[in-house]
């Protein structure tokens, strides 16, 4: 599904560069959207930018860090300056660190004991690590909703989109941080989605279930197959395979027409592959 009405509109994607987003931003470009593409690295955003531009679109690169309002409110200008006022906004920005996540399922003793860098259960991660991931995926979500969200409610129209997680349902082990970060950005959504109505701004959220990047193929795959969590997964997979990032753009293409979803808000929709539904018994 695509609109008829998005051509010459103006989106920002945060998290750009990324595997789910770039594709998003692609998508998008194709349809006929200017988009901004925001990050903080440059280098990942300047070759989806290439690729936009080498198929005709419209789009420009702008670092940012989400997490910190000043910076988005930089970025929002020049993206008003340069595009026009901004009509989609995809908060796709996030992530997690490996100091935030534990290497074990379950409390051990030997976690009490800090001298193993490698070994990391509850009682030995790096707090200032676990709260930078909180903060990343929350508040890199809530700041440019707040700073875009602006412009949208002037103009009385407006779609936000974030971008959830499996975490956003159900604790999945070893991920706490990012578990914590998810499950807000779920509450976030419905919350905003009740706030803005008013302003015909509409608030949603996909939650996509396991999707492979570069960050985790090194977790989830081995030379030979699957790594053991990657079995896991699969395990209470009903579709037996990882996403394919082409598989959100359906799920977003419906969510940004104003035809097709218009009375469509607050909700969380997994793309799954029926992960949610597999209790795995």
């Amino acid at each position: 599904m695509t609109s008829k009405n998005l051509k010459n509109k103006v989106a920002a994607v945060t998290g750009a560069g990324g595997t789910l987003c770039s594709e998003m931003a692609l998508s998008l470009a194709e349809q006929g959207v200017k988009v901004a593409l925001i990050g903080r690295d440059l280098n990942k955003l300047l070759p989806v930018e290439e690729q936009i531009r080498s198929a005709g679109g419209t789009a420009i690169s702008v670092s940012a860090d989400v997490s910190n309002q000043q910076k988005v409110a930089e970025a929002q200008a020049k993206i008003k300056k340069e595009l026009g006022i901004c009509e989609i906004l995809i908060n796709g920005a996030g992530g997690n660190q490996s100091d935030a996540i534990t290497t074990i399922n379950e409390f051990e003793e030997q976690e009490l004991d800090n001298s193993d860098a490698e070994f990391r259960g509850f009682f030995n991660l790096d707090m200032q690590k676990f709260q930078s991931v909180i903060q990343v995926n929350t508040m890199g979500t809530v700041i440019p909703s707040f700073v875009f969200g602006q412009d949208m409610a002037r103009t009385k129209h407006g779609c936000i989109i974030n971008i959830a997680s499996m975490n956003s349902f159900r604790p999945l082990s070893r991920v706490a941080a990012y578990g914590i970060a998810k499950a807000g950005i779920a509450n976030f959504t419905q919350w905003l989605a009740a706030y803005l109505a008013p302003a015909n701004i509409r608030v949603n959220a996909i939650a996509p279930g396991f999707f492979l990047n570069e960050r985790s193929k090194k977790l989830l795959l081995t030379p030979e197959g699957y790594s053991s969590r990657g079995s896991n997964i699969m395990q209470h997979t009903p579709m037996r395979r990882f996403g394919e990032a082409t598989e959100l753009i359906g799920c977003m293409n419906w969510l940004i027409n104003d035809e097709a979803a218009g009375f469509v808000t607050g909700t969380v929709i997994p793309i799954d592959g029926g992960f949610l539904a597999s209790s795995g018994v």
